[in-house]
């Protein structure tokens, strides 16, 4: 099966939206101050607690598109095979994601600030490269040791058991089904097992506990890639099913928020389901204008994104300060904007250099595959 051109695209609009997309929306907001650019900038940001906006999609959605790309990967690698060559095949595919773990989880304390070195205590350990890499390496192994049916049953068990976990299970002195920042047993298992330091000093939003859920996001992706690959459905029919599923799981996630309220920090069973239903409904309206009916051209930026996703992320969240660049770049023409519109200018320039970077790698063929 050729390459789908959609995946890429969609992994691109997920990530510019972290590297220089909230920066243009906030500015614009500011400057502008028209009620649809002060929407969408209340939409960019994650929320407090309970609820959920665009931003608090925005990382299940990678691990999402993550999960997809499982089944062809691991096709390409293990269909066809048979006796010891298969058993070679497997011992790849399974050296491929400890390597790919190990690599994600090194690369997400170096963007957490490791290469400080301040020291374990001032070290903060889990991340959101953590995150992926783990939530991608328990479904990778379900995938590989699991079948269809099977991993639909694990699937269904992580949600209703990290339900039955957070509000069964008493917290010291707290007491069971206490879902606040302070009393939940997310954070509990934080404080007392995540060495280093905590990212929200009494909890971590990428801490131990709440990975497990992560984990039924990146299935969610195994399956509709799985579902991608059959060939007895016809392109136009996957589409519009990935999309119908999509809805069915938002009304499943917004049933279960009544009584285990969608929480992005938490990665609560319901967040899962709607988080995931958006997801299904954005990869459906990507495939089908992108892979069945083959409109293009306008996705190839995001493309140049998606296809160094991560290569990018740590660029921009660290390793290349692209607001300095822009200001060194285009600040004698940002000059002649009046002063609110300038910081949109500023981004809008650090969007040009990352894409005209990520042109090049893309023309050249220069991935950095994870």
């Amino acid at each position: 099966m050729q390459r789908l051109h959609s995946l890429d695209a969609l992994r691109g609009f997920d990530m510019m939206w972290i590297i220089s997309g909230e920066i243009i929306v906030h500015a614009l907001a500011v400057a502008s101050a028209d009620p649809v650019s002060v929407w969408m900038s209340g939409q960019l940001r994650h929320t407090a607690w309970h609820g959920f906006t665009f931003y608090d999609m925005i990382f299940p959605l990678f691990i999402y598109i993550a999960g997809i790309s499982m089944p062809f990967s691991m096709g390409r690698k293990l269909e066809g095979k048979a006796g010891v060559e298969l058993k070679r095949a497997r011992r790849e595919v399974y050296g491929a994601l400890w390597k790919r773990t190990l690599i994600l989880v090194v690369c997400g304390m170096v963007v957490n600030g490791a290469l400080e070195f301040g020291g374990c205590e001032q070290t903060r350990f889990a991340s959101v490269l953590g995150r992926i890499a783990f939530a991608g390496l328990f479904a990778g192994l379900i995938v590989l040791n699991c079948r269809l049916r099977v991993q639909v049953v694990v699937f269904a068990v992580v949600l209703l058991g990290y339900w039955a976990l957070l509000m069964l299970v008493p917290v010291p002195g707290i007491g069971a089904g206490v879902l606040t920042p302070e009393g939940n047993l997310a954070g509990y298992v934080d404080r007392c097992l995540l060495p280093g330091r905590l990212h929200r000093t009494i909890y971590d939003p990428e801490g131990i506990l709440s990975t497990l859920p992560a984990v039924a996001t990146a299935l969610l992706g195994v399956f509709t890639g799985r579902f991608l690959r059959t060939r007895s459905v016809g392109d136009l029919y996957k589409g519009i099913l990935i999309g119908a599923s999509g809805l069915v799981l938002l009304g499943a996630g917004w049933l279960w928020n009544l009584v285990f309220p969608v929480n992005k920090i938490l990665w609560t069973s319901s967040f899962v389901l709607y988080a995931g239903g958006w997801s299904l409904l954005l990869m459906a309206v990507f495939y089908l204008v992108v892979d069945v009916w083959r409109l293009k051209r306008w996705s190839l930026p995001l493309q140049w994104i998606g296809t160094n996703s991560i290569l990018i992320y740590m660029a921009s969240h660290g390793v290349v300060d692209f607001e300095y660049s822009s200001r060194f770049l285009f600040g004698g023409l940002v000059q002649g904007f009046a002063i609110p519109w300038q910081e949109v200018a500023i981004g809008s320039g650090m969007l040009i250099i990352q894409l005209f970077l990520l042109r090049f790698l893309f023309k050249k063929k220069w991935f950095l595959k994870v």
